[in-house]
């Protein structure tokens, strides 16, 4: 059977491309040895979010007493939670998989191996096709550290994939994947230390929000040592990480080490050998419209040298890459992405930063609200966060934002869809953001930028 397009990996980059694909007449076939999905939905956003979920609701019963709420002793089944986990997963994967059939989208179960331009094998099987789009993803980064191979030393993969019992957790990189999963163990009472290299969390962020992150968390009980370089880790009675910080040697002790330092693009197995595509700092080197140094081969997602490591950003570039095979124009914006950090508070960032707006030489508008005049945030009795919000100070349009509250996750998009049509600062005054809600927050930023901010104590 011959095919229009073969894709190479059923993740959120992969699928998408299926789906997009076959609606625009294509005769599509998906090759995947694992689950359809991908990280995202088997190994990454959709799990992690779920023991997020329980972690926060873990806090909230913990917190219900001031609201008149008597809870008895409370019992964490971690157990439970990860079935739990699994049963979300299942679901949708479920969906997608059914979502691959409507769309008679061919499911070619194992490991594809381009043997030429127009050629796949699969299980010894060789499949023709006129375009081939690789999305095999990326895998967690393990740097050279002594001991870095040592039973307990783990990845996210291993993290995720079965309950454990841990009482204390070292976690090396602070990153979105170190931030996140401190947060899920340290509220099931787990002690917990974060090691980043960087001068802050998080350091691809806005630096107020890194540096108020890191207060929160200290004040949750997590250990922080940044501007840290871990030198080897070791077994005792239990696992010791030991690392330079400002200047002096420390130990951390842990039931495990998470690494948390980041992924890297995965294509193992993936050609034969008389075919190679050129590469650019590992990674799997694409044009504009995605296509590799070889015709008719093209890339997408964290296996591409283009975008940011994103689940959403590689269902985009699966969209828009379908779409120049098919000499159509893209219809995302790949240079307009929002970033989300699952954290409690909720982190989300689009669009430019200040110091970003500084290294351009821009003038600009910046309106900031503080959080913890917000009805619901104090109703919720969430952290204090705040909402900024940047414009350009010429031609007053917006140009990011950058928030740091409950259900930030959920509001960037406003933000991204102002930036992405160009509105103003009078544009956007206009909305009527609901009262009582945490999207006010957003209105409240929208009216400091203009300069006369309704909810907040004039400047004397």
């Amino acid at each position: 059977m011959r095919y229009d397009l073969i894709i190479i990996g059923a993740g959120p980059g992969g699928y998408v491309a299926a789906i997009k694909a076959a609606q625009l007449g294509m005769k599509v076939a998906l090759v995947e040895s694992q689950r359809i999905g991908g990280t995202c939905l088997n190994q990454g956003c959709i799990p992690t979010k779920s023991l997020l979920h329980a972690a926060e609701t873990i806090r909230e019963i913990r917190q219900a007493e001031k609201n008149g709420i008597q809870v008895g002793t409370l019992q964490i089944d971690r157990n439970k939670m990860y079935q739990q986990k699994d049963q979300v997963v299942d679901q949708l994967v479920q969906g997608v998989e059914a979502l691959i059939k409507a769309n008679k989208i061919d499911w070619i179960k194992g490991v594809g191996t381009i043997i030429a331009p127009g050629q796949v094998n699969v299980s010894d099987k060789i499949y023709e096709t006129e375009k081939i789009l690789i999305a095999t993803g990326s895998k967690p980064a393990v740097p050279q550290i002594p001991g870095s191979d040592l039973p307990g030393v783990i990845t996210s993969n291993e993290l995720l994939a079965q309950s454990n019992q841990y009482n204390q957790l070292v976690i090396i990189g602070g990153g979105v994947i170190g931030v996140e999963f401190a947060s899920i163990f340290n509220e099931l009472g787990c002690e917990v230390t974060i090691i980043e290299a960087a001068d802050t969390l998080l350091p691809n962020f806005d630096s107020e929000i890194s540096k108020k992150l890191a207060l929160l968390l200290k004040k949750q009980g997590i250990k922080i040592a940044t501007k840290s370089s871990v030198a080897s880790i070791s077994k005792e009675t239990q696992l010791v990480c030991t690392f330079s910080s400002k200047g002096k040697e420390l130990t951390a002790k842990g039931d495990a080490i998470l690494i948390a330092t980041g992924r890297k693009a995965y294509f193992e197995g993936l050609f034969a050998e008389d075919v190679a595509v050129e590469l650019d700092r590992g990674m799997i080197k694409v044009n504009e419209f995605f296509e590799t140094s070889i015709k008719g081969i093209y890339a997408i997602g964290d296996v591409a040298n283009r975008g940011m490591q994103l689940a959403h950003v590689a269902s985009a570039q699966g969209v828009n890459a379908v779409l120049a095979m098919n000499q159509q124009q893209g219809v995302y914006d790949l240079d307009l992405v929002p970033s989300c950090v699952y954290t409690t508070p909720e982190i989300a960032s689009v669009g430019i930063t200040e110091a970003q707006a500084k290294e351009q030489d821009l003038s600009i508008k910046i309106g900031k609200y503080n959080m913890a005049g917000n009805g619901k945030t104090i109703i919720a009795g969430s952290s204090l966060g705040f909402v900024k919000v940047i414009a350009d100070a010429q031609s007053e349009k917006i140009i990011g934002a950058q928030m740091l509250c409950a259900r930030a996750t959920d509001m960037i998009s406003e933000f991204t869809t102002a930036i992405a049509n160009g509105l103003t600062i009078s544009d956007v005054g206009t909305i009527i953001h609901p009262h009582p809600t945490y999207n006010e927050g957003v209105g409240e930023a929208y009216e400091l930028l203009a300069g006369h901010g309704i909810h907040t104590m004039p400047k004397k």
